[in-house]
C-alpha cells in the first residue's frame, strides 16, 4: 500500500504565506514544482490538487483552500473521492516539538491535541488517526500562551533557512516517502543536518 495523497496543511490567503504554519502546505507547493504538477483549483474537494505521477504510481497532491481549523473537510473530501484508505494518506504540517531544521516522519499515533488541523483531520475521518505525518520543525516560542502568535508569524531568515533546508532534503526523498521506504527516509531525514 503506497502513500496516494500527500496534503499540506496551511491556512488560505496571502497574509499567511510563509508563516509557520503554512510550511506543510508550501513543502506540497514545492513538490508540485519540482515535479511539474499544476495544482488546479476544486470546488468539490475544497482544495487545490494535482496528480503527480512517480514511475508506476499515482500520488495526488492536495492543499485545502480553507483556514487550518478546517483543512480536514479537504482531506476527507479526498478519501471519499479517490476512495482511499486512510493509511495512504501522508499530511505535512508544521511542528512545535522540533526545531527549524528537522524533519520527522511519524505514523499518525500521539498526535498533538493542540495542532488545530490534524485534530480536524482526526475528527473529519471518524477519529481515525493512522495516517502519515511528514513533521516540518518550527521550534516552540517557550510558553503555551505564545504559540498562536508565534504560528501566525513569519520566522526569522535564520529559522527560515533551515526549515527552507529540510523541507529541501524531505523532496530529495519524495519517491521513498511515497512507496513507504521509511526505514530508508527516516535515516537520511533523522541524521540530516542543515549547514548553518
Amino acid at each position: 500500500m503506497t502513500i496516494k495523497l500527500i496534503a499540506g496543511l496551511g491556512n488560505v490567503g496571502v497574509s499567511y504565506f510563509n508563516t509557520r504554519h503554512n510550511f506543510g502546505s508550501k513543502y506540497v507547493e514545492l513538490l508540485a514544482k519540482k515535479y511539474r504538477v499544476m495544482l488546479s483549483k476544486s470546488d468539490i474537494l475544497c482544495g487545490y490538487i494535482g496528480k503527480l505521477k512517480l514511475k508506476n504510481n499515482v500520488v495526488y497532491l492536495l492543499i485545502p483552500d480553507s483556514y487550518m481549523n478546517n483543512n480536514g473537510i479537504s482531506i476527507s473530501k479526498c478519501v471519499d473521492f479517490y476512495q482511499l484508505y486512510v493509511e495512504e494518506i501522508l499530511v505535512a504540517h508544521d511542528e512545535l516539538d522540533l526545531p527549524p531544521g528537522v524533519v520527522r516522519i511519524k505514523l499518525g499515533k500521539n498526535i498533538n491535541d493542540s495542532h488545530n488541523g490534524l485534530r480536524d483531520i482526526v475528527t473529519r475521518l471518524n477519529n481515525k488517526f493512522n495516517f502519515y505525518r511528514l513533521r516540518i520543525g518550527i521550534g516552540h516560542p517557550g510558553k503555551k500562551t505564545k504559540v498562536i502568535n508565534f504560528v501566525l508569524n513569519r520566522p526569522s531568515v535564520y529559522e527560515k533557512f533551515r526549515i527552507d533546508s529540510a523541507i529541501n532534503e524531505a523532496l530529495l526523498h519524495t519517491e521513498s516517502i511515497v512507496t513507504k521506504k521509511f526505514i530508508k527516509v527516516m535515516n537520511q531525514l533523522h541524521s540530516y543536518k542543515s549547514d548553518i
